[in-house]
């Protein structure tokens, strides 16, 4: 493979195309975003997934939607007059939310593109096109400006993490780095945040090995994550979810680094599931636990993880797996054929499963919190952050 980094999200022409996450690693294959409804499909399915890549998807589609309405004549009825497009727009910008409402990145988009029509508007000097350009700047925006930022959270990161293990007598090289979950390019627009800073101490040639869970029972570990380290040629170990103990007690770790899906005022963060359990083996084993998120990912308007809405996945997905039938078997075309099993006794959907899609880790459990904007950690003595600094 090659050692460039996989592309989740293309957009050229107006055309917005994801790679369907729900079939990788075994099988590429790009779908197009024809509609809003496309979208919100998308990203409740989790065909596209990762907050970051989920706002962007998003954005991009009512970009997508507004370009191609400017070009159609007779022109759309939303098109008619500023309020009507207020009308319109509103009720998209809702609907798209309900997709996945645990992500505040998700809701960060849809509010920063409310807040740009709202102005537009009250300006009073542009007309309804005007007002569609502005918005479709900023949907572009939203999705451009994550490579950027994710570059620089990296290096906030990997290089706090070589200082922190520089003073504690380490020299600072050879790093290994637990995560959970994906948080690469295909969580993203690109580069990655948790991942990135991975990616980021293995271009700085100071990562030992990348190890990373399965993140059952959705495994966008062994499914996404694996295929991103191995496309960038980065050594990594995959670990089932129930290792991290074992891991710890028998491997040096020298950090874990997660994602968010939202982080809030005190530094408490929901993560994908498994990140909870993770911190707390990490405490117990005296390893930093590094989380690494975008400024839109701290929630500033609510004070703890208790106020975090969590995300009940349907119970039938807990009871399946999919992949690719092994030994490898190919259909007509040469294409492996690809199935979905379930691994439970017929009814357990039924009868009850426990299917959360993230929890929430405390504070008091996380060493530092890692933004564009650098890191922020807590005071001696205190078990809740002061993000302040770093949004």
């Amino acid at each position: 493979m090659s050692n460039s980094a996989l592309v989740g999200i293309k957009f050229t022409d107006d055309k917005l195309e994801i790679v369907n996450q729900l079939l990788l690693p075994h099988t590429t294959q790009f779908i197009e975003i024809t509609s809003i409804e496309d979208a919100h499909d998308a990203i409740k399915s989790m065909k596209i997934r990762g907050a970051p890549a989920i706002a962007s998807c998003a954005s991009l589609a009512l970009v997508s939607h507004l370009s191609k309405a400017l070009k159609v004549s007779p022109s759309p009825d939303f098109l008619a007059s500023p309020d009507a497009l207020v009308a319109h727009v509103t009720q998209i910008l809702e609907y798209l939310y309900t997709a996945r409402p645990t992500a505040v990145n998700l809701g960060a988009a849809t509010a920063r593109l409310r807040a740009r029509l709202r102005e537009s508007v009250e300006a009073e000097k542009k007309d309804v096109k005007g007002i569609v350009d502005d918005l479709i700047a900023v949907g572009r925006a939203i999705a451009d400006e994550d490579v950027g930022r994710n570059k620089e959270m990296a290096k906030w990161g990997g290089d706090w993490l070589i200082k922190q293990v520089k003073g504690a007598g380490g020299t600072g090289d050879g790093l290994n780095v637990l995560t959970v979950c994906n948080t690469g390019s295909l969580a993203t627009s690109g580069y990655g945040t948790a991942l990135g800073l991975i990616t980021y101490l293995h271009e700085q040639g100071k990562l030992g090995k990348a190890y990373f869970t399965q993140t059952a029972p959705y495994h966008q570990g062994s499914r996404l994550t694996a295929l991103e380290l191995q496309t960038l040629q980065i050594p990594s170990t995959m670990i089932c979810d129930t290792m991290v103990g074992s891991l710890f007690q028998h491997h040096e770790i020298h950090a874990v680094a997660v994602g968010a899906d939202r982080v809030a005022r005190n530094g408490d963060t929901a993560n994908k599931i498994g990140t909870y359990q993770a911190a707390v083996l990490a405490a117990r084993h005296n390893i930093p636990f590094i989380v690494v998120a975008p400024v839109s990912t701290v929630d500033m308007s609510i004070a703890d993880g208790a106020s975090i809405p969590i995300e009940h996945r349907p119970a039938l997905e807990a009871c399946l797996v999919r992949g690719a039938l092994h030994p490898p078997t190919h259909d007509a075309t040469g294409g492996k054929i690809l199935a979905e099993v379930m691994i439970t006794p017929p009814g357990r959907a039924a009868a009850g499963v426990y299917n959360p899609s993230f929890d929430v880790t405390p504070a008091e459990l996380i060493t530092a919190v890692v933004t564009e904007k650098g890191v922020a950690t807590r005071d001696e003595g205190q078990v809740v952050f002061d993000l302040s600094g770093v949004v």
